[in-house]
């Protein structure tokens, strides 16, 4: 497909053992309806054309005729399809036999790729019937044509950029060095795989660790297919266990002691992004390796592929909890750390009764408490100005008292009216001065607060706030210790909620509630009727849609049209696409522009995958040119 989606489907068909006839028809019957769901990548569980479970009659030549010429058959049936198929079958070479898979596009047989680890142990006796694969490719007369015939084959798309397709056979994942990691180093950015895994308590759990563990390791994706209903029971039962995984997340996955086809959309172009991002990505093998070309259409087919649209946040509540409880451990013991260090007793910290301030209240107190320390030493600094409300005002105070640290009340409306007067500034024009002007004030009472009680300014910014630059430079934009720094919007959110959840104290619990539903505000602009006039998102831009944006086009490297493309996806029936895309363009520009606020970023803790430090993930100059991605985006 477009943008670097491709389709993968893992097959199981329903077979009979030892009847090639019969499971030829019913691999091309599947086929088809993979193909007509739009599948371009389409594996078939190993041996399946006789059936994994044939036993000695592996050695009969009048089965593995029929197989052959079944393999033709399927092959034929492949000739107007538009997808690389993958199937298996006992192949004789050289008078010796072979546990082989057979990749088949647009009529022809463009490889095959024999098993190179023969299990011999437990419920497993292929060492009886088959040999080890040859890893360097050699040729192979099949049926009058010459095909390559070895284990280091990958199948390389010429129309897509980065598909690459490599090939395991089920022990192959199972053993420490599979052909998998050395398909990688070549270039493989799929691998499929082959497989007849029967079904033993936990054995489920354990596949599907290691397919995970394989598609993280390699940063691939990976396309596993399991036998199923069909294959002989007398000894054995095998559950049909089909999984579809990339760099390390489960896409999709079935288990049902069946006979299932799942699909999902691997991301090539993420692999790749993601490959050049880690410089350790391996060595190249010093196997010699055949690239087979194929070609498929490219397409703008249907996403099928799920994104969800808060990627920043655990859809499931355990692993929420879990992950909140984390980040404030990262968070408190980062500044932990830093009061060892400079071996102050003390925090000052600016409370607003907002979102950031809160949690990274929450956080000093936290980190106080593991060093012993008085929460008195913690400093609570409300500063009203011309945008304060009663609410935010009284939630910061029963903040201060319910956490019991210090509350001190530094009132600015004075200061910043002789600020004014001092510069020019008509305090009846509310521009970016007016606004400005009350935040840098704050910051230097906080500043000399510090100074005065021999403590660290504490920092309360987030990461999305960082990403758009919604900052006043020099203003809340600097601190001694940023402990929000590595923490988007949408998680701050949760990270409160989690602590009002957990917290034993009701009355704390019931201010964090009250913070929570309080608008996201600079209070920078005088109230209306007493209540917030100037509301973040409105001018910004709702803040779900920007860390998605952040996600994407940072972590995963997606052009603005992918991105574009995907949050259509993620926020259908919550966003009209023009506001979508008005909001990118938002995104973008600020991106690029506010760089130089980030280029000087106090210090901070990385608490996830994504972070603007610019002495740790970030290196970006402060004047690069956006115009490349906002023509793309003027194109859509």
């Amino acid at each position: 497909m477009k943008q670097g989606f491709i389709k993968a489907a893992a097959v199981t068909p329903k077979i009979r053992v030892a009847d090639p006839v019969y499971n030829g028809r019913i691999i091309c019957e599947r086929m088809e309806e993979a193909c007509a769901a739009g599948a371009k990548i389409i594996v078939f569980p190993e041996l399946c054309i006789t059936g994994y479970t044939c036993g000695d009659l592996f050695l009969q030549q009048i089965l593995l005729e029929e197989a052959s010429r079944q393999l033709l058959e399927i092959a034929a049936h492949t000739k107007d399809k538009d997808a690389l198929v993958m199937v298996g079958l006992p192949i004789e070479r050289e008078g010796r036999l072979y546990n082989a898979a057979a990749a088949l596009w647009r009529g022809e047989i463009l490889g095959f790729v024999p098993k190179a680890n023969i299990p011999s142990y437990a419920e497993f006796y292929e060492g009886r019937h088959f040999t080890d694969g040859n890893r360097e490719p050699v040729p192979f007369s099949f049926e009058g044509k010459t095909i390559p015939f070895g284990t280091n084959l990958l199948f390389a798309c010429e129309t897509m950029h980065g598909l690459t397709v490599g090939c395991e056979i089920c022990e192959d994942l199972w053993v420490a060095d599979s052909p998998g990691k050395d398909h990688a180093m070549k270039g493989a950015t799929v691998i499929v795989n082959l497989s007849a895994s029967n079904e033993t308590i936990g054995k489920d759990e354990y596949r599907e660790l290691l397919v995970k563990s394989s598609s993280a390791r390699l940063i691939c994706g990976y396309v596993y297919t399991s036998a199923g209903e069909g294959e002989s029971t007398q000894d054995l039962v095998f559950g049909g266990h089909n999984l579809i995984a990339e760099n390390g997340i489960v896409l999709a996955q079935v288990k049902n002691f069946g006979c299932e086809t799942i699909y999902s959309d691997l991301d090539i172009e993420r692999i790749l992004s993601d490959r050049r991002r880690m410089g350790t990505f391996g060595q190249e093998p010093a196997a010699a390796y055949v690239k087979v070309p194929f070609r498929l259409e490219v397409t703008e087919d249907r996403l099928d592929r799920k994104f969800m649209p808060l990627p920043f946040v655990p859809g499931k509540q355990e692993e929420r909890d879990r992950r909140c409880e984390e980040i404030l451990s990262i968070q408190s013991h980062g500044l932990k750390k830093r009061f060892e260090h400079t071996g102050l007793h003390t925090a000052v910290i600016g409370v607003s009764g907002g979102l950031d301030s809160t949690l990274a209240l929450l956080v000093t107190v936290r980190t106080f408490d593991l060093l012993g320390l008085d929460r008195k030493g913690i400093f609570a600094v409300t500063m009203p100005c011309f945008g304060t409300t009663d609410r935010t005002w009284d939630n910061a105070c029963r903040l201060a008292h319910t956490l019991g640290v210090t509350l001190e009340e530094v009132d600015i409306r004075e200061a910043v009216q002789v600020h004014f007067r001092d510069i020019g500034q008509d305090s009846s024009n509310h521009d970016v001065t007016y606004e400005n002007g009350q935040a840098r004030e704050r910051t230097q009472v906080l500043m000399d607060l510090a100074n005065r009680h021999g403590g660290l300014v504490i920092g309360t910014g987030d990461l999305s706030e960082l990403a758009l630059g919604w900052a006043t430079y020099n203003g809340d934009h600097m601190s001694m210790y940023g402990v929000n720094a590595g923490v988007p919007k949408t998680l701050v959110r949760h990270l409160v909620k989690y602590y009002a959840d957990t917290c034993s104290d009701t009355e704390l619990s019931a201010v964090l509630c009250d913070v929570l539903d309080t608008p996201v505000s600079p209070e920078l602009l005088p109230p209306v009727d007493g209540v917030i006039s100037q509301k973040t998102e409105d001018l910004v831009g709702p803040y779900e849609l920007h860390d998605f944006f952040l996600y994407y086009m940072l972590r995963c490297g997606f052009p603005p049209a992918k991105v574009y493309r995907v949050a259509k996806q993620a926020f259908a029936g919550e966003y009209e696409d023009t506001v979508i895309l008005k909001w990118l363009k938002t995104f973008y520009r600020r991106f690029f522009t506010q760089q130089f606020k980030r280029s000087c970023l106090p210090d901070g803790p990385k608490v996830g995958s994504v972070a603007l430090s610019p002495r740790g993930d970030l290196r970006m100059p402060s004047d690069a040119c956006v115009s490349l991605w906002m023509q793309e985006l003027e194109k859509l």
